[in-house]
């Protein structure tokens, strides 16, 4: 059964189901080593375009997850924003993450924050979910901004179990964010 899926809108923003016409910038942002810089490595566009089938057959299955982020009358395509399942790995799961990736000319204007506000509130309100959380490598930085200036709060660090032992990016910090409904 496909489920009808949610678009959200900002100010500045649509955040809507993945098209097809997605898939090459969306190669090329995870194929960008600035953008990629807090993950373990970049994706060939293989693996891309297996993640964005993912993330469109949840969202087809949902009518939620991680919405394709778009320019109001300008670019049609500079990432994805949106919610998501704690991987089964991680020692907080079960529950649901919230995240980001933006093509890196497209940072520092605030839509990382504006997006995921929306989404947010998409979360507690539509969804009625009571929490959602964040997690990010201990050393981006801009992230955990994103997380604070979203009103979430720092909980704890861990080592995350998908990344090798002595790897830079192992540890890593969570954050949480309560619904107040």
């Amino acid at each position: 059964m496909t489920i009808n899926e949610i678009t959200l809108e900002t100010e500045r923003l649509k955040l809507r189901p993945w098209r097809d016409s997605d898939l090459e910038p969306f190669a090329a942002l995870n194929a960008d080593p600035e953008v990629m810089r807090y993950f373990p490595k970049v994706l060939d566009r293989t693996e891309s375009d297996a993640m964005a089938t993912r993330i469109r057959n949840l969202m087809a299955e949902r009518g939620w997850g991680l919405w394709a982020v778009e320019v109001k009358q300008g670019a049609p395509f500079i990432g994805f924003v949106g919610l998501n399942a704690v991987p089964e790995i991680l020692p907080f799961a079960p529950g649901t993450e919230i995240g980001w990736r933006l093509a890196e000319v497209h940072w520092g204007k605030g839509y990382a924050t504006e997006a995921a506000r929306s989404v947010l509130q998409c979360a507690f309100e539509r969804l009625a979910l009571s929490e959602v959380v964040s997690f990010t490598a201990e050393l981006n930085t801009p992230s955990m901004a994103v997380m604070k200036r979203l009103g979430m709060r720092h909980t704890t660090n861990f080592e995350h179990p998908a990344v090798d032992e002595g790897h830079v990016l192992r540890p890593h910090v969570l954050y949480e964010l309560k619904s107040e409904f």
